[in-house]
């Protein structure tokens, strides 16, 4: 029990900004004891600055991160000379069905120089030491979603003591506040222990902790280049003594303390020192409460946006988090878990990547637990489903503008791809591949299977196209969109060539990644011309420019040739299983339980495949999707999952998307409901956190109960029976619409409808649609009787 004492000095835990009632367990992950290990920490962030919190009683420990403390440097002579002198004869074997041969080649003069590549690393990790007398007693430790802060209380020696935790965007750091229910009873010494990255650590004056170094790792670069970084850690004590001693700051008998973290790299010609110090200086006047507010007031103005209820379990919603996870996996019903999870995915965008984010999420997010930077992988941007996976539910789950790191950053690809694309194909325009970094690496990555895919770059300015849609921003479109986009197609334009049989125009060599096929020949190959993928996505970029530059009236030339070009694509085929056909012949798959179906993206995140309009590619795709997860070795991870999830829902097959989203929890999510790619996958040891089973999943959710990929809203377009009654506030329709639901029975019983465009649309409930005149900015109900009469 927290005494009277206490509740002078504690934050009121129930209540937040201007009275307002707390969703309480609805949006919060809880657990009865501390992490043991990275995955198991609880992850805060402000779009830059990332923390894992363990919450120990003994030792407490915050796991930094930076997003753009990265190794590694630019390099201009990532492709290789010989590239476009060889591209022809290797067209030519291609076509020739000599795919082996035409493999070696790419090999010598297509991949790519990795260079100093480099990779996202941890900075360090930040450790208070605690007073360790007696056994604690009564421990939780949470996030709250809705506030954005990492709590931990416990009792010791008949004192209470309470944490909190949180990354502040307003005021651009780290805040830590320990308190108790009795005067001067809080100490602790404040260190980094053991550091991983070459650096120093110093004190300034009895306040400071300054840790200096450099981002150099000899994995990805070569030892030598990458980021210079700053932390600082001042204490603000209330009460007590703190002094400086051996690179460690001591205080002792405290009332309450509050620890001001900032980080800031020289990324981009930035002076770390400078801005921490101005940082600092600004935080010095603030109280800790001010703080809070600021941060819990920034942080609710995107969470509270979306509120959802997939149905209660009591008995397990009493239960922490970790309980409730392993209880789904043996096969219980929690639903309240799953609103949880999807509210987990929006937290992990709005922390990670916000409109002041210098970089987009990586493969980790902001966050890096060591592993990722320290294999194959690299924690980079992948562009072959990891990065965009990142943000699908960005729009849908109405935060829009945490993607605006995103399109800062695809402008800059669109801008370094133009000389890969000159000195790699002969092209005008840009191109981007497989892998990027932030130094504007856009040349094919350094392996075969996975290195040549041409449209790796497309897919992520997809991206672009869909906030458009969503938002119907017309100067986006002519200010953002249109000339990435345009780059892009000029590009494809001249890139793509005649199929010799078919008088298709097909991409290549390019990979459908990162699978093999078995070649006529017997042998695995993996390059091949006009793999499936890469027709879905230049399939996307051309309609889309032709319909931008119709609607802003401009290059009525160009448009002319990307409607003839749009003309010539090959059609999807199906195979001889009945199959979506994954590349342009129908090889069998060298492993067919592969994870990635990069041929059926037509279906999700595009709409070139549906149910409504194309019912036999539609049960082509599933028949994909079953042949594909019913083998024994189906490499079965996280992002895999999400996709499942997503393709279900638009086959309108609610039971097996929900099928699938529990298998996400189950088997590629932690305790902690972090997602993992499993280890024995894809070249990883052991499971290693990947954000975009998370956003992917949530993203999934929002795809099970709305969609308006069809030029209509659908209500409800795969309710799950798991979820019988529910609610859901504020997921957004593409044309700028704002949706809320509630069902009962399985049954719609309200809907309403917000438009900040205005307009006439189209809302589909089961086979009936109505017609919903929506004026801007005012709600308009729904009524289930509606869809009745039509």
């Amino acid at each position: 029990m927290i005494g009277s004492a206490a509740l002078a000095l504690y934050p009121p835990r129930l209540m937040h900004a201007e009275g307002q009632s707390s969703p309480s367990h609805k949006t919060e992950l809880w657990y009865s004891r501390p992490a043991t290990r990275w995955m198991e920490a609880v992850p805060i962030g402000n779009g830059r600055i990332g923390g894992m919190i363990y919450g120990g009683t003994s030792i407490e420990s915050f796991a930094l991160t930076e997003s753009t403390t990265w190794s590694g440097a630019p390099n201009d002579k990532n492709v290789k000379p010989t590239a476009l002198a060889n591209l022809g004869k290797i067209r030519e074997l291609m076509f020739a069905g000599k795919y082996a041969e035409g493999g070696e080649l790419c090999k010598e003069h297509l991949l790519g120089n990795p260079g100093s590549f480099g990779t996202h690393l941890p900075m360090a990790t930040l450790e208070l030491a605690f007073p360790e007398d007696e056994h604690p007693q009564n421990y939780r430790r949470s996030l709250n979603l809705d506030e954005g802060i990492a709590y931990v209380d416990y009792s010791r020696g008949g004192l209470s003591f309470h944490r909190e935790v949180f990354a502040s965007n307003p005021d651009n750091a780290l805040i830590a506040h320990i308190s108790c229910n009795q005067p001067k009873s809080v100490s602790c010494s404040i260190s980094f222990p053991k550091l991983t990255l070459p650096g120093e650590v110093t004190t300034e004056g009895n306040d400071t902790l300054v840790l200096k170094g450099n981002a150099f790792e000899h994995l990805h670069s070569n030892g030598k280049q990458g980021v210079a970084f700053e932390t600082r850690v001042r204490v603000s004590a209330k009460g007590g003594e703190v002094t400086a001693h051996e690179g460690a700051l001591h205080l002792k008998g405290a009332d309450a303390v509050t620890l001001h973290v900032v980080i800031a790299t020289n990324f981009r010609g930035a002076n770390a020192s400078t801005r921490n110090v101005q940082t600092l200086q600004v935080l010095r006047p603030k109280t800790f409460a001010q703080l809070r507010a600021a941060h819990v007031a920034d942080h609710q103005s995107l969470f509270r946006r979306v509120a959802i209820d997939l149905g209660t379990n009591s008995s397990a919603e009493s239960k922490p988090t970790d309980e409730r996870r392993k209880a789904v996996e043996a096969g219980a019903d929690d639903p309240g878990l799953a609103s949880l999870f999807f509210q987990y995915g929006r937290y992990l965008t709005i922390a990670g990547s916000r409109v002041n984010s210098p970089l987009p999420l990586a493969l980790q997010g902001i966050w890096n637990d060591g592993l990722a930077s320290s294999m194959g992988w690299t924690d980079d941007f992948h562009l072959d489903i990891n990065t965009e996976q990142n943000y699908w539910a960005a729009e849908v789950c109405n935060l829009s503008e945490c993607q605006s790191p995103l399109f800062d950053f695809v402008e800059g690809l669109s801008i370094a791809g133009r000389s890969t694309a000159r000195d790699m194909y002969g092209a005008p325009g840009w191109v981007a591949h497989v892998v990027t970094n932030p130094w504007g690496f856009t040349a094919a990555g350094w392996g075969l299977g996975w290195g040549i895919f041409s449209t790796g770059g497309v897919w992520l300015a997809l991206q672009l196209w869909e906030h458009y849609r969503f938002t119907g921003d017309k100067q986006f479109l002519q200010q953002r969109l249109y000339p990435v986009y345009k780059g892009a197609a000029e590009f494809f334009l001249a890139y793509m060539v005649k199929h010799p049989q078919h008088g298709w125009l097909v991409t290549g060599p390019s990979v459908s990644p990162e699978n093999w096929f078995i070649a006529p020949d017997g042998k695995q190959c993996s390059e091949s011309m006009g793999p499936t993928v890469d027709r879905v996505f230049v399939h996307s970029l051309l309609s889309g420019c032709i319909e931008a530059s119709t609607t802003l009236g401009i290059d009525e030339e160009f448009r002319a040739k990307a409607t003839e070009a749009l003309k010539q694509l090959p059609p999807f085929q199906i195979g001889k299983h009945g199959q979506l056909q994954e590349w342009l012949e129908d090889f069998d798959e060298a492993v067919p339980g592969h994870r990635h179906m990069s041929h059926l993206m037509g279906l999700y995140p595009e709409h070139q495949i549906s149910p409504a309009a194309t019912p036999a590619l539609a049960t082509a795709a599933r028949i994909t999707i079953e042949r594909r997860i019913s083998q024994t070795n189906w490499e079965d991870s996280e992002w895999t999952r999400a996709n499942l999830v997503n393709f279900y829902a638009r086959l309108l097959d609610g039971e097996s998307a929900h099928k699938h989203f529990v298998g996400l929890l189950s088997s590629a999510a932690e305790d902690s409901l972090l997602a993992y790619s499993r280890g024995g996958v894809a070249g990883a040891e052991s499971n290693i956190f990947s954000l975009d089973g998370n956003t992917a999943g949530a993203a999934g959710v929002a795809e099970m109960l709305l969609q308006s990929q069809a030029d209509e809203i659908h209500l409800l377009p795969a309710l799950p029976s798991a979820w019988p009654q529910g609610s859901i506030k504020g997921l957004c329709a593409r044309g700028g619409i704002e949706v809320s639901m509630a069902w009962t029975d399985g049954k719609l019983i309200s809907a309403s409808l917000k438009s900040k465009r205005g307009g006439t649309h189209s809302v589909r409930y089961g086979a009936s649609v109505v017609k919903v005149a929506l004026p801007i900015g005012r709600e308009v109900k729904v009524s289930p009787t509606q869809f009745h009469r039509a």
